[in-house]
């Protein structure tokens, strides 16, 4: 159907691709941890919306300009940077006091409003041009060459790979807040988790500056 090769072998790659640890996880986790299940699964459905823009944009040639154009790919590769050390400094610098508005502070004035908790995951995820390359690398494997709907075939399989990668946050969502609330976890240790959740934010975000066009 649609040109759609070995499809059951796409699903089980995108679910164990999903269980890789990068910053949407991370995001999903901060963000249950700190606020409970229903923060963490805004966050989850955010990073899902930012997906739907790569997917988008890969299946109508969008990525394969970011692919080809070493200049387009650094441009979002810098604002993706950015963003990403501006969470992991937010987030490090972040005092557990009733101001604080970042994860993981449980304090009752530091509750992040749903609509921006969604916000910051959509943008964690679109300004990922990695995410970009990698549906442009990974999708097409599994679509026919000689299929002439190339483009539709694409989003099928970009909302399949989507909804296991919702699915998935959701899960890390609810096992964040479970442990979080049974923790219970004393201010100094927040912290310290809101120090290196930062951190790893950081890295990611370094990580992404040092990277090069394939």
């Amino acid at each position: 159907m649609l040109g759609i090769n070995e499809f059951w072998l796409f699903v089980v790659s995108g679910i164990l691709l999903n269980l890789i640890p990068g910053p949407d996880s991370l995001y999903v986790m901060a963000r249950s941890a700190s606020q409970g299940f229903k923060a963490g699964s805004v966050a989850a459905l955010g990073i899902g919306a930012g997906t739907f823009v790569h997917i988008a944009a890969a299946a109508f040639g969008l990525s394969a300009i970011l692919a080809s154009s070493a200049a387009a790919f650094t441009v979002i590769k810098v604002i993706g940077c950015i963003y990403l050390l501006y969470m992991g400094f937010s987030m490090a610098l972040t005092k557990n006091t009733p101001d604080a508005t970042l994860p993981l502070s449980n304090n009752q004035g530091a509750v992040t409003s749903y609509s921006k908790i969604f916000s910051q995951g959509f943008l964690t995820n679109s300004l990922n041009p990695k995410v970009a390359l990698f549906f442009l690398a990974f999708v097409p494997q599994f679509i026919d060459a000689a299929e002439p709907n190339k483009a539709l075939a694409f989003v099928v399989l970009g909302l399949v790979f989507n909804l296991n990668a919702m699915i998935w946050g959701h899960i890390l969502a609810w096992l964040s807040a479970s442990i979080s609330h049974r923790v219970q976890a004393s201010d100094k240790i927040k912290c310290w988790l809101n120090r290196g959740l930062g951190g790893l934010f950081a890295a990611f975000g370094i990580r992404l500056a040092f990277s090069e066009l394939s």
